[in-house]
């Protein structure tokens, strides 16, 4: 059982502030909050990976929600491109619980930093070569299961994954931020609901709290800042904040 009548705030001040920072980045950039949070959970305070990518994802279940039916009501859904994406992404997601449920933390922690590392290095080649060359899009299943793979595996990245993807393809990139962002409330759903199947609710309900207030605090100054900041300029910074965060998790991780 979780017991909802005692939280200890000081407990939950740091994932208070893990929310509210991975929150003020999506709410810029239209994507990100999973990485960042996972960076920030398993690369400095240590939280086991597969704990971790819970937590993330069911605090998404409420973040997505709220932007599936904010692009829905905007028009801003392509069926065709949504149907495409979710069994993939769906299917991608339940794999990358379970391999993430069934290794040792300690073992699997290394990789999933190496993976966010990665992620922090394409968003920063992303910011300086931005604005992305237009393609014709052709890869959509096989980058729905990749990413829903990925994004349960690794804590996050489906955001970074499909939609820059998508929109490197030349997709309209209206449709491919609504259509991405409907899928992923789907994925987050999926993926929680195999991550509580296999760990429990055991230790998820405080922590859970404590992102979810950091992300509705930073939630109104996320949507200043993306009226006010460049994109060239936010997905350099973001990129190099997850990239050393990462690489100093690995370095005390196989240090």
């Amino acid at each position: 059982m979780i017991d909802f009548a005692h939280f200890d705030l000081a407990a939950l001040l740091p994932f208070i502030a893990v929310g509210f920072a991975a929150q003020l980045v999506d709410g810029a950039l239209g994507m990100a909050f999973g990485v960042i949070s996972n960076t920030l959970l398993v690369g400095v305070m240590g939280v086991p990976p597969a704990l971790a990518s819970q937590r993330v994802h069911v605090v998404e279940c409420f973040t997505t929600a709220t932007s599936g039916i904010s692009h829905l009501l905007h028009g801003n859904i392509d069926k065709r491109l949504f149907f495409r994406l979710l069994v993939p992404g769906m299917i991608g997601g339940v794999l990358g619980v379970y391999v993430l449920s069934n290794l040792h933390a300690e073992v699997v922690k290394p990789f999933v930093l190496l993976y966010l590392s990665g992620i922090g290095i394409y968003l920063l080649a992303r910011g300086i070569f931005w604005p992305p060359k237009i393609k014709q899009a052709k890869l959509i299943e096989p980058l729905g299961l990749v990413g829903g793979f990925l994004d349960a595996a690794g804590g996050g990245g489906w955001g970074p994954i499909v939609t820059s993807n998508l929109l490197i393809q030349g997709a309209d990139p209206r449709k491919v931020v609504g259509t991405v962002s409907a899928v992923e409330f789907f994925l987050t759903v999926t993926v929680s609901a195999a991550f509580i199947w296999h760990l429990g609710f055991a230790d998820l309900a405080g922590a859970t709290l404590g992102l979810l207030i950091g992300g509705l605090l930073a939630a109104p100054l996320g949507a200043w800042a993306a009226k006010h900041f460049n994109p060239k300029t936010m997905l350099v910074l973001v990129g190099t904040v997850l990239t050393l965060t990462s690489l100093y998790g690995v370095y005390w991780a196989w240090g």
